[in-house]
């Protein structure tokens, strides 16, 4: 039975992880298309709850990371930035999908065992960038699920 479950949670998160491509290749063609960065976090979301439903954590937080990304970005209109966020969440659905084929195969899914060192940099480098918007703005002030220190706890988590 559970591996029913987990069959249909990863043919589900195949086909949603297609429609965050699909939503990462807009971006990539016009970054200034923000609304698809919020569709990239709606759509996160429901893979997030699915993995959460089926006790597959580590999937579920590296989705929830991959939606505060998503929701932050979509707030601001540095187009560099965008393009960079965009790069690194096309490399965190190779890495849910990544995940997705490991538990699906019984496997080890852990981060450690996915080479993410170069990715974790990024991660960090954008945790940081995101920080010095906020304290440069107020306009993301009223960010109801303070998201900044979730991103740091998450990585945290993962053992990043």
């Amino acid at each position: 039975l559970m591996k029913e479950i987990i069959d249909d949670f990863c043919e589900e998160a195949n086909s949603l992880f297609n429609l965050l491509e699909n939503s990462l290749n807009i971006l990539e063609e016009n970054p200034s298309i923000t609304k698809e960065l919020e569709k990239f976090g709606q759509i996160i979301d429901r893979i997030m709850g699915a993995a959460k439903s089926i006790g597959a954590k580590e999937i579920a937080t590296f989705c929830e990371l991959g939606k505060i990304i998503g929701y932050k970005s979509s707030q601001i209109k540095d187009i560099p930035l965008i393009e960079v966020v965009v790069a690194i969440l096309f490399d965190s659905v190779d890495l849910l999908r990544k995940m997705t084929e490991a538990l699906q195969a019984g496997s080890d899914i852990s981060m450690q065992k996915l080479n993410t060192k170069a990715f974790v940099t990024r991660l960090n480098w954008l945790s940081e960038k995101f920080k010095d918007i906020e304290r440069s703005s107020c306009a993301i002030a009223g960010d109801k699920n303070g998201s900044q220190n979730s991103m740091e706890e998450l990585m945290k988590s993962l053992g990043l």
